[in-house]
């Protein structure tokens, strides 16, 4: 029987089933990966059913996944040839990065173990050497971890639904990085690797910037924040799935929801304490992040923590300050782009929030969007003791509040800000944490499918790269707002959602790396869950949903 496939413009039959890599004509290299019938599929799998074959590069944010979990497994085949007895744990990090963390104490990293590790990197990638997949049992895994000693890949196994586990093996080096693979290691040219102390930074190419590494930006902000997250995860134990899991199982779902609840009580009662510090001089409290990050909730509990303190906060919306639709600039794809601050009347907002900070009283505005436009809102004055609350992915960014002189700005960058890992070499995704949470909710008050919110990510990532990113650096406070039992909770919101996109979707690729990495968080359920936690954003069952 013969098949058809539609591949780099062309249409041809086959009798034979045929490997991906063999339909290529000139430099197989230049792709990574490819989607067949919306599916991604590695360069060495077989066809032999009628398809639509698109190859992918690292232009292409599914290609540029694969590459960067292939390069994990290059730098950790290194570290193996190099350094057998040393531990090392990736985790992503600044400059869109991952970073290099040495787990044994003794082992210092310095400028010649940087160049020595990159040297042998090279080598192995002139080599070429085959990445070759395997299957084995979860009986003979286990049997393999325990004799070489990988005991963060057997503690992450028991939560693994399936029976078998697959391997990949380089000249005797195995591994697993819970993502499909490059077929081997010449495919890995581009990359850099930097010393940043007490680790190394693995730079990459990354779609978003055109499949190029981007230039290195530091970001002390961002890298204190997730030394802070990691530094907590690891005093409760939940820096790992398998250390969530047996937290709850361990310590029972109560105990560990509670412990993750009190941190973002802490942090709330350390941030009312800075602001009433200074309360004198701070009229403006900006708080803004990336989508899904619980701006609402937290701007509401902010209120309820300054009330406890006295101050009187009110809060005002960005988006009443909307311009009308007629006037609003358009993206890239000719739809209103929303995400850019030039959707906003920038002068209206300085305006109105230099007069209130003023003393004077101001008819504010409210964007009406049944009728596109904005129509006249509350009247309102506020008091030497009423710092206004600004709320929105623009809040942080200067051209909106201009006329307000720094001092009597607050500034509070909010983002969930996890590190946790499968095991030592497969760090979880932030920005999957967060289109998980998006599509929960999207779908709980929106009715939005899981197939629509995950095809307009790409643009809301691109607005979060343009517009908000940047702004976390000039922060006073960075609140992390990552609960780290929640995608326990989650699970059952979004797996049924993710299991409706069918195979054909070209959504599915996506659906398929969240369904990944789900499964192996065990199920907790909501019903302790707190009302005013800020996983009721996503999940339903606020106290704030009607403020």
């Amino acid at each position: 029987m013969t098949f058809t496939l539609n591949y780099l413009g062309k249409t041809r039959e086959f009798e034979k089933k045929v490997r991906l890599l063999d339909l290529i004509e000139g430099d197989p290299k230049a792709y990574v990966c490819a989607r067949v019938n919306n599916r991604v599929r590695e360069l060495t799998y077989e066809v032999y059913y009628d398809a639509n074959v698109e190859f992918l590069t690292v232009k292409d944010n599914d290609a540029t996944k694969i590459y960067e979990a292939s390069l994990r497994y290059l730098i950790a085949m290194v570290f193996h040839r190099l350094y057998p007895d040393v531990n090392i744990r990736f985790c992503y990090n600044v400059s869109r990065s991952v970073f290099i963390q040495i787990l044994d104490k003794n082992f210092k990293i310095d400028s010649k173990v940087v160049k020595a590790v990159d040297d042998e990197a090279r080598k192995i990638v002139s080599e070429d050497l085959t990445f070759n997949r395997f299957i084995v049992t979860k009986e003979e895994a286990k049997e393999i971890y325990t004799e070489r000693k990988l005991y963060d890949k057997l503690d992450i196994l028991p939560y693994r639904p399936e029976k078998t586990v697959h391997l990949y093996d380089c000249n005797g080096y195995l591994n697993y990085m819970f993502s499909h693979m490059v077929p081997s290691s010449g495919y890995l040219k581009e990359f850099k690797l930097r010393l940043y102390a007490p680790g190394i930074l693995l730079q990459y190419p990354r779609a978003e910037t055109g499949g190029t590494i981007p230039p290195f930006a530091d970001a002390p902000t961002f890298g204190r924040t997730l030394k802070e997250a990691h530094k907590w995860a690891i005093i409760t134990g939940a820096d790992t799935v398998a250390g969530i899991n047996q937290r709850i199982t361990e310590d029972g779902e109560i105990e560990f929801l509670n412990v993750c609840e009190a941190r973002h009580n802490r942090m709330l009662s350390d941030l009312g304490a800075r602001i009433e510090d200074d309360i004198s001089n701070i009229r403006l409290i900006c708080v803004a992040g990336p989508s899904s990050s619980g701006k609402t909730t937290f701007a509401n509990r902010l209120r309820i923590e300054l009330l406890s303190r006295g101050i009187k906060p009110v809060r005002i919306s960005i988006d009443d300050y909307y311009l009308p639709k007629s006037q609003v600039p358009v993206d890239e794809d000719g739809k209103p782009d929303l995400e850019s601050i030039e959707a906003l009347d920038i002068d209206l907002f300085n305006q109105n929030m230099l007069d209130l900070i003023s003393g004077d009283e101001v008819q504010l505005p409210k964007f009406d969007f049944k009728l596109g436009k904005r129509v006249p809102g509350r009247v309102l004055r506020v008091g030497e003791n009423e710092p206004i609350i600004i709320e929105g992915i623009h809040a942080l960014n200067d051209r909106l509040t201009t006329l307000i002189p720094k001092h009597q700005k607050f500034k509070i960058y909010i983002a969930p800000s996890a590190q946790i890992n499968l095991d030592n070499h497969n760090p979880i995704s932030l920005t999957d944490l967060r289109l998980l949470r998006r599509i929960v909710r999207d779908y709980k008050f929106r009715n939005a499918s899981a197939e629509e919110t995950i095809g307009m990510w790409p643009s809301v990532r691109r607005g979060e790269f343009t517009w908000i990113y940047d702004t976390q650096e000039g922060a006073d406070y960075v609140y992390n707002s990552m609960l780290s039992y929640e995608l326990c909770v989650m699970k059952k919101y979004a797996l049924p959602l993710l299991s409706k996109i069918e195979k054909d979707s070209e959504y599915f690729p996506v659906a398929e790396r969240l369904i990944r990495m789900l499964k192996y968080f065990l199920d907790m359920p909501d019903e302790w869950v707190p009302c005013n936690s800020l996983l009721r954003e996503f999940i339903g069952g606020s106290c704030y949903a009607d403020v």
